[in-house]
């Protein structure tokens, strides 16, 4: 893959089952540009109702500090468009994807930026590209009502015109060694066929 980015979200460090199943598939790899955020590591801003006037506010007419948010917002837009594929580490925290993925969703998703009202509704404006998320989570929640992280991604890449969307899961990591390990196997398997 050319042009890939490579979004890691877990705040688990080096014990991390999502970025290590993300390293493990593209140690071999031979790969033109890659593009690696680790989320956890850089701090994003929080949206707040500062961050959200000023992505929708002229850049000149800010603050320094403001400035530099939306300096950063258009850095990661740019770095998405460059991309010709996006792997996300999507790790699940109580049902839901973590804190720092969801700032970098808020920082991207920009009115008539990476998505436009219309007469029908809103519509993306970025090209599709192929996106795989890689989710991991200790128990089993694939094919349930918990399963809200599915539902969410799907959803905001698609109303930014992101729809090719790949999931991998590694479930069950904490319900017994032999099993979280048959599953990563599985789950690294996977991710190496769709890669």
């Amino acid at each position: 893959m050319a042009n890939t980015l490579i979004l890691k979200s877990s705040i688990m460090g080096e014990l991390s089952q999502s970025n290590l199943l993300i390293d493990f598939a593209l140690a071999n790899r031979e790969e033109n540009t890659v593009v690696v955020r680790d989320l956890a590591e850089q701090a994003l801003p929080v949206m707040d109702a500062n961050v959200a006037s000023a992505l929708r506010s002229v850049e000149s007419e800010l603050p320094e500090a403001l400035k530099a948010v939306v300096q950063l917002s258009n850095e990661l837009i740019a770095e998405l468009k460059k991309a010709d594929a996006v792997i996300i580490g999507a790790p699940m925290y109580n049902f839901m994807i973590p804190t720092q993925l969801k700032n970098w969703f808020d920082l991207i998703t920009r009115a008539g930026v990476t998505f436009k009202y219309t007469e029908t509704g809103p519509r993306g404006m970025l090209d599709d590209k192929k996106v795989i998320i890689v989710t991991t989570r200790g128990g089993v929640h694939k094919d349930t009502e918990r399963n809200s992280i599915e539902s969410y991604l799907t959803t905001i890449l698609g109303f930014i015109g992101i729809n090719s969307v790949e999931f991998v899961y590694a479930e069950a990591l904490n319900m017994g060694a032999e099993i979280a390990e048959q599953n990563r196997e599985a789950a690294l398997e996977l991710l190496n066929q769709v890669i």
